[in-house]
């Protein structure tokens, strides 16, 4: 494969690096604010956020992405591709992490809330210092894989004609008639970011773990 292909290559890895990156960042976030707004056991809401949590984990990614790109102009809403891009990636990422961070919550030991009570500590502060640190570590590997599934389904933004690189791989193939190696040069590059993902998960909770003690 020449120096080029492989340039075209990382260009597309980068479109799917940032897009990616941005939506899980917004999936974490978002998926927690549900977690903690669920936790409060608010009928209306909760019953709205559980629809959507249903909807968005059942629903196929690409569709989702057509959706928001295609359909929503017919009601006065015109999102760019990259916006419809990142907007369904944190849609679909955010259910899966709001039932993860969901269930790190339930589990939280009752026992630390009350002992933080009794010595006068704030909830913002308990949740900040004490709270959050173990969730993040009891979550971390689920969390790390969901976004590993977010980036192995991050091909289907290509359907709205962004350049990712599923779609380049798919453009040199169709070039040089050879899909070999442009599809094992992609994989190479998926293999990179998964194991960086794994190896920012190994050290996000060995400070986790510090800042929990």
């Amino acid at each position: 494969m020449t120096f080029k292909a492989w340039l075209l290559l990382l260009e597309g890895a980068w479109t799917t690096i940032w897009i990616s990156g941005i939506s899980i960042v917004l999936g974490l976030t978002i998926g927690l604010i549900i977690a903690i707004v669920r936790r409060q056991k608010i009928p209306i809401i909760d019953h709205l956020l559980a629809l959507y949590i249903s909807l968005a984990r059942a629903t196929p990614l690409v569709t989702l992405v057509l959706f928001l790109f295609l359909s929503l102009p017919s009601i006065g809403i015109n999102l760019n591709k990259h916006t419809a891009a990142i907007v369904a990636l944190t849609l679909n990422t955010a259910a899966f992490n709001a039932e993860i961070w969901r269930s790190a919550l339930e589990n939280f030991s009752r026992d630390q809330r009350e002992a933080a009570q009794a010595i006068g500590m704030t909830e913002l502060t308990f949740f900040r210092y004490i709270m959050l640190p173990q969730i993040v570590t009891v979550s971390l590997p689920a969390l790390v894989n969901e976004m590993s599934f977010l980036i192995k389904g991050s091909p289907a933004i290509a359907v709205i004609g962004l350049v990712d690189l599923t779609r380049v791989t798919n453009r040199i193939a169709a070039v040089t008639y050879d899909p070999l190696f442009p599809i094992l040069g992609a994989g190479l590059i998926y293999m990179v970011m998964i194991s960086v993902l794994v190896k920012a998960q190994s050290l996000a909770e060995k400070k986790a773990r510090r800042l929990a003690v």
